[in-house]
């Protein structure tokens, strides 16, 4: 038992004077909870909406009214004509585009059915979610104008029929693989780019041979892109064996170009291996380098990237965050390429702020790394 207790007071001594382990036990926790507590939600709100409306009466702009009222749509822009509904569907600007009849304030007066069409993303986390709760507005805004017109007429009336004519874009079926999947695509390369990469300089100092690399004249920017270079051909691989899977296994539609998608994806995964990298100069041992990377990268990537929950349902600080996560973006370029169809004239923000994340993040690799023993 003295062995033992022994043991167990070498144990406890060495992980407190691990400064850089610590953190990683109590402090990444605390962080996971809290950003599960606020991020992980599937509550629906602030769904952006665009909206043609045709009638431009007063009965249309009642039913818009009702809609921003009830908190869960946010209206995001009036276009004139049901094609430019397509901009911002396309775009990820909105996730609803609803279109008014230019006969809907005659039809309800006349007390027949009312049609409006509703555009779903279907590409999106809650579009069932979206479509069902759109459903749930309109019936109750169909139960508001009963009410009035038996105020009115002192009369028991019928609930005007307002007819909600849907139509999902991109996923008509909403099935769960087709959206699953890219996604999927997007966090095995994460994963698996992120860990290996990020154990790349720390190996060479558990070994002993970074005294070796010091002492020789290469460059702290030749030698991150000496380890860069061989984990981007296997990251090829990677992606073109998943694509594969996904294509063929899975049978997720490709409505895009192919060669576009694994150009992106090497873009992706450049941001992934200058995270990996950066890890791996901060971190002593490889199971340090690797607990940092899961617990700091990959699940907040996961939480807050719109992998899992809707960005636009977590709240406006959180909202912040995520744009500085690289996924976010690669997501949206995944899904736009395999569903949507869209090429460089519609992703080139996200393109743009890959590549700007990519170039500063290496860069602050090269500078971490120092040309000496740490």
């Amino acid at each position: 038992m003295r062995r033992i207790v022994e043991l167990i007071r070498k144990e406890l001594l060495q992980l407190r004077r691990d400064r850089r382990l610590l953190p990683i036990l109590f402090v990444a926790p605390v962080l996971q909870l809290a950003l599960l507590g606020y991020a992980a939600t599937t509550d629906l709100k602030d769904v952006p909406v665009a909206v043609c409306d045709l009638a431009r009466c007063q009965a249309s702009r009642e039913l818009v009214q009702s809609f921003a009222a009830s908190g869960d749509f946010r209206l995001r822009a009036y276009v004139d004509a049901p094609g430019e509904l397509d901009l911002y569907l396309d775009g990820n600007r909105a996730d609803l585009g609803l279109v008014i009849p230019a006969s809907y304030g005659r039809d309800l007066a006349a007390g027949g059915h009312a049609a409006v069409q509703v555009l779903v993303d279907g590409t999106r986390v809650n579009a069932t979610t979206t479509m069902n709760q759109l459903s749930a507005a309109v019936a109750e805004h169909a139960r508001g104008i009963a009410l009035e017109r038996l105020a009115r007429a002192g009369a028991s009336p019928e609930l005007p029929g307002l007819e909600l004519a849907s139509r999902v874009w991109y996923n008509p079926e909403l099935s769960s693989r087709n959206f699953m999947v890219p996604g999927v695509l997007a966090m095995v390369l994460l994963v698996i780019t992120t860990v290996v990469t990020s154990m790349a300089v720390v190996r060479e100092r558990e070994a002993g041979t970074i005294e070796q690399i010091i002492v020789t004249p290469i460059r702290p920017s030749q030698l991150i892109l000496g380890k860069l270079v061989p984990y981007s051909l296997i990251g090829l691989l990677e992606t073109i064996l998943v694509l594969a899977v996904a294509l063929l296994w899975f049978q997720v539609p490709m409505r895009g170009n192919p060669a576009l998608l694994v150009a992106l994806s090497m873009l992706f995964m450049l941001n992934a291996q200058g995270i990996g990298l950066l890890v791996s100069t901060i971190s002593h041992t490889q199971q340090q380098a690797m607990m940092t990377a899961v617990f700091f990268v990959i699940l907040p990537m996961m939480l807050l990237s719109g992998f899992a929950f809707p960005i636009e349902n977590m709240p406006q600080p959180v909202q912040y965050v995520t744009y500085l996560l690289p996924l976010r973006y690669f997501l949206v370029i995944l899904r736009g390429i395999f569903l949507k169809g869209v090429g460089w004239g519609v992703l080139w923000p996200q393109v743009a702020a890959l590549a700007a994340f990519g170039a500063g993040i290496l860069w602050l690799a090269v500078l971490r790394f120092h040309k000496r023993v740490g």
